[in-house]
């Protein structure tokens, strides 16, 4: 899966795993679990959602998560999916299409 993010991400955005906060391995837990359920549910017809659908339910999802480990969290991390930036658009769709993938 290639990156859309444009230049070099900052050094927190590619920290191994086991270098990643317990909090945001949590919430990345928990929205592959959210895609994998709705997946699920939905028959496998989730390919017949357009890319923008996809991504917004991942951007959705982890929203959710923000909210859940911060009482006030930084307005990007919780901004509308019509505030992301592309990259992080592109991103959020590629993360759904790879947990969808997987699953098949």
């Amino acid at each position: 899966m290639a990156t859309a993010f444009p230049g070099e991400p900052k050094a927190g955005y590619v920290t191994p795993w086991d270098g990643t906060p317990q909090w945001e391995r949590e919430a990345a837990g928990t929205v592959y679990e959210q895609v994998r359920q709705f997946v699920e549910v939905s028959g496998g017809r989730t390919g017949r959602l357009t890319r923008e659908q996809r991504g917004r339910f991942v951007a959705i999802c982890w929203t959710a998560q923000m909210f859940r480990h911060f009482d006030d969290p930084k307005p990007g991390y919780v901004a509308d999916w019509a505030d992301l930036p592309a990259w992080q658009q592109e991103t959020d769709a590629d993360i759904f299409d790879a947990i969808e993938t997987a699953l098949s």
